[in-house]
């Protein structure tokens, strides 16, 4: 079994993990062979061997050198910049003696439960592990400067995964991604101001490149939208290549894939510009009008779309640098053809108002009764906020029923629910509270099953139904979430719900369900096991 390549930075040597130097490793093949060849097959899993080792190999003397020799899975290995160093991902600790009884449960049931991170010289030497934590901590690269470290850490169930990036001496760890989905295989951009990584927030099948930025303070920016595999993305060293694996192709088999890399537009996305363009300027590759034929023809009208749709323009979405080009350059060509212009003032633009985004106003105010007693102020965007689909207006006072996740699941048949958050509650004429998201901790076809029904649109929907006054959001203290409070959003398809919907903060949650004796922790926890 050989898996995880990495080429030296002279060029002159290859490490990768291997079981070459396992003694039963060939009679494991022989057997493998055997079973393969009696036309059997089994369901892909990933081989946590405790005979994997991190190999050199040197292509011009085409020798071997086995630089861990140490019992446990020892791979997902790579240089640094200076070629000194590899850091790599072990559970070898599971194999010492002292491994904690508890954790020694877990390691039987999944041994990839106990992994950390370890660096050594690239001679095998002075090995020191960087990490301690629950989780698998695997799949780590150097930043292009050495200073840093990247990887990805799932949770002790292994049901997600986040991006985490730390010193090159295992301090100053920092989270950047809170998906609460599988997000994993980062890797630097050459300046080292942002990564890549890939995530299956979309859907449990589906992953997709992402972009996040070094800090972690950014929310992270989709880079492909392909439904299926595209993962594993590296920088070329210069930052002007980007290669991944993706299943993008007729059979669906994962082939690599290689493409053109605009670090102006990541660096747009991600909001890492000092300042943004009010106007946009003339498209570098705007076609040339004059070698477009009188008539019209296919190609010029290919021509035409092509730019319109490339990714200079990215998107066009109203008020956008990319939207004020498109309009500009159809402008252009209406003139050339002699068209005459019909907006206002006599030229080719008529302007139009539209909805750039929401923000909380002034005029929004929230009372909070607790025990007879009016609670103190409470700050908008705070401990507060309107969800962006509520109906608006003066709201009556009434009282708040938790219903968990806020979610009613219909059997397959259709006859009752399957799942429901409402068993034995009154909520006519009541606010009530839901979390967010769905329960974490559910096996994982109920998870997807789950995903399905735990929009926010959809659970107000339900909360309406049930004659709910209004809903209540409320994150929970399990979830990993970067901004407790919903963000404030522009949504066209729903603007107003027909039921009032406020996000809270989980201290003010807590807060609620503790003047009734019950405590926030406990009951999501509970409710995430499904």
């Amino acid at each position: 079994k050989t898996t995880c390549a990495w080429i030296h930075p002279d060029g002159k040597k290859v490490l990768f993990a291997s079981t070459q130097d396992d003694p039963a490793a060939k009679q494991k093949q022989k057997e493998e062979i055997e079973f393969r060849e009696s036309g059997q097959a089994r369901k892909y899993s990933w081989d946590y061997d405790n005979q994997f080792e991190i190999i050199e190999y040197d292509p011009d003397k085409k020798t071997y050198a086995n630089l861990t020799k140490t019992k446990g899975y020892d791979a997902e290995g790579a240089y640094s910049p200076d070629g000194k160093h590899i850091v790599f991902a072990s559970n070898r600790q599971a194999y010492e003696p002292g491994f904690p009884e508890e954790d020694a449960k877990a390691f039987k049931l999944d041994q990839k439960f106990p992994m950390e991170l370890y660096l050594m010289d690239s001679d095998g030497s002075n090995v020191k592990r960087l990490t301690h934590a629950d989780g698998y901590d695997g799949g780590p690269f150097f930043s292009a400067d050495g200073k840093k470290i990247c990887w990805r850490r799932f949770d002790r169930k292994g049901l997600t995964a986040e991006i985490h990036t730390m010193n090159v001496d295992g301090t100053g760890e920092k989270q950047l991604t809170h998906l609460g989905a599988m997000s994993w295989a980062p890797f630097f951009h050459p300046t080292g101001d942002y990564l890549i990584f890939a995530t299956n927030k979309h859907g449990f099948d589906n992953f997709e490149l992402y972009l996040v930025d070094a800090a972690g303070e950014k929310e992270p920016v989709r880079v492909t939208h392909t439904m299926g595999f595209d993962g594993l993305p590296c920088f070329s060293p210069d930052g002007k290549k980007l290669a991944w694996t993706s299943n993008r192709t007729a059979s669906k088999q994962s082939q690599i894939f290689l493409a053109d890399w605009n670090d102006a537009a990541a660096r747009e996305l991600l909001g890492l510009n000092h300042s943004a363009p009010t106007t946009a300027p003339t498209g570098k590759n705007r076609p040339d009008f004059s070698q477009t034929a009188a008539d019209i023809t296919v190609d010029d009208l290919r021509k035409h779309i092509t730019y319109l749709a490339s990714d200079e323009l990215k998107g066009r979405l109203t008020g956008t640098p990319g939207e004020i080009e498109a309009t500009a350059y159809v402008a252009s060509v209406f003139e050339k053809l002699g068209l005459e212009p019909a907006g206002d003032n006599g030229g080719w633009f008529q302007p139009f108002e539209f909805t750039a985004g929401v923000a909380v106003g002034k005029d929004n105010a929230l009372d909070l009764t607790l025990g007879g007693k009016k609670a103190d102020s409470l700050t908008p965007d705070k401990d507060w906020r309107p969800v962006s689909f509520s109906k608006t207006g003066k709201i009556e006072p009434g009282g708040i029923v938790f219903a968990g996740y806020g979610m009613e699941i219909p059997k397959a048949n259709g006859d009752g629910e399957e799942y429901t958050s409402y068993f034995h509650l009154d909520v006519k004429g009541k606010w009530v509270m839901v979390l967010r998201y769905f329960p974490e901790d559910a096996p994982k076809e109920q998870r997807e099953e789950f995903q399905r029904f735990s929009r926010l649109r959809h659970k107000a929907m339900i909360a309406r139904r049930k004659f709910a006054s209004g809903i209540i959001f409320v994150s929970g203290p399990n979830s990993k979430v970067r901004e407790e409070l919903v963000p404030m959003e522009y949504d066209a398809s729903m603007a107003d719900s027909g039921i009032p919907a406020i996000s809270i903060s989980t201290d003010l949650a807590a807060k609620i369900l503790a003047s009734a004796g019950k405590d926030l922790k406990a009951l999501q926890t509970e409710l995430d096991t499904g």
